[in-house]
């Protein structure tokens, strides 16, 4: 039989052994995670850099060069919230959103009972009046031929100078009660004329040809001239704009309102039609600054009509400035400030070579707006990155970013 102690000795752990193996595997799995972390970066390298491209465009181009940009929307100046000049029930509204109208044109109708009935009355005062007037001018003759006849009558001593006296007096009351009717009638006719006004106030028209943007009130609606105070009264039946008032309103940074202009060339581009430049020049600088934005508000009027410019659009301008016929050409080329890096005689920019940013030293020279002119280092048509990322670097493998 086998020693107790011999068995207890063949059932111990060598903890030992199992130590060294431990610290064997440890190098393994830290040389691992390091060959880890250096292909992510080898393969970090190697992706290309998405980047946004601009070009290069020469400085000695012919006609206007801007001289400052700046933004604003698209604003009518003749613009209505067309309302009826009294109170009353809308009937009918014959307008649409979008609808053309001519000025003078009805657009809406309201209940006209009340003023129908009221220039009815005054038409029967006048008639009335007139018939009145007529019976009177009847009496009349008649009063003067009696007179005359009482004249020769008395002239061949067959009457009396009383009788005479009466028919004088009779014509002297008809002429004056004449009067009196006529000034009725002509009372009549005003009172007819201001009832014709009442009604026609029922009919809301045009003030002036233009489009239709809104519509603001519907049959069985009150509309009023003035606020209710609430409720349920409406002020208005639609908004018509004179779409042949359009113009642009920007704000322009006061630093830079001295480059500014009256009737200077403008070269205007809606957001919504970016490619589409529309000449346009400058109506008027607004003589107040805005203390809040510091800035100052100046009108362009848009020499182009055209159904696509509507109230409202936001647009950007460039300020144009014509450059006289003997100045010097300029040299160089205007590129994005932004796609300067560096600064004094360490400027560069980023050219697009073969998929490759490629780093170029150039020398910069005076800034407009956006852009700063480019003296040396670049060709007119070149392209580079508009943008350089931070930490580019020379040759480094770059994308294009689609627009």
């Amino acid at each position: 039989m086998n020693d107790p102690a011999s068995v207890l000795n063949e059932l111990r752990i060598d903890r030992g052994a199992r130590g060294r193996s431990r610290r064997r595997r440890w190098p393994w799995v830290v040389g691992g995670v390091a060959l880890l972390v250096v292909a992510w970066f080898v393969l970090g390298a190697l992706r290309p850099v998405p980047v946004e491209i601009a070009t290069a465009r020469s400085a000695a181009e012919s006609g206007p060069v801007s001289v400052l940009d700046a933004s604003g929307y698209v604003t009518p100046r003749r613009i209505a919230t067309v309302s009826s000049k009294i109170t009353g029930k809308v009937v009918e509204v014959l307008i649409e959103e979008g609808q053309r109208v001519a000025e003078g044109e009805v657009l809406a109708r309201l209940d006209d009972t009340d003023a129908a009935a009221q220039h009815a009355l005054s038409s029967a005062q006048l008639e009335a009046a007139r018939a009145q007037f007529g019976e009177v001018r009847a009496q009349l003759e008649l009063a003067e031929a009696t007179l005359r006849r009482q004249r020769e009558l008395l002239r061949q001593k067959l009457t009396s100078p009383a009788q005479l006296e009466q028919a004088e007096a009779e014509v002297a009351s008809l002429r004056a009660r004449l009067g009196t009717v006529q000034r009725n009638v002509a009372v009549a006719e005003q009172a007819l004329a201001l009832a014709a006004i009442g009604l026609d106030n029922t009919v809301v028209r045009a003030p002036f040809a233009g489009v239709v943007i809104a519509k603001a009130a519907q049959p069985g609606e009150m509309i009023s001239p003035i606020s209710a105070g609430g409720g349920f009264t409406r002020t208005g039946i639609g908004t018509v704009v004179d779409m042949d008032s359009l113009e642009v309103q920007v704000d322009v940074n006061e630093a830079y309102i001295g480059r500014v202009q009256p009737d200077m060339p403008v070269e205007a581009v809606l957001n919504a039609y970016p490619d589409w430049k529309i000449p346009a020049a400058v109506i008027a600088i607004i003589p107040t600054a805005d203390r809040t934005k510091a800035t100052v508000k100046v009108r362009i009027a848009l020499r182009s009509k055209d159904p696509r410019i509507v109230p409202d659009m936001g647009v950007r301008v460039s300020f144009l400035e014509e450059r006289a016929a003997d100045a010097p050409a300029q040299t160089g080329v205007w590129v994005p400030s932004r796609a300067i890096v560096g600064r004094g005689e360490q400027s560069a920019v980023f050219v697009l070579d073969e998929g490759r940013a490629r780093r170029v030293a150039v020398s910069v020279g005076d800034v407009r707006d956006a852009e700063r002119l480019v003296l040396t280092g670049l060709k007119d048509g070149q392209t580079l990155i508009a943008a350089p990322p931070e930490g580019l670097r020379d040759g480094a493998r770059v994308a294009v970013q689609e627009p």
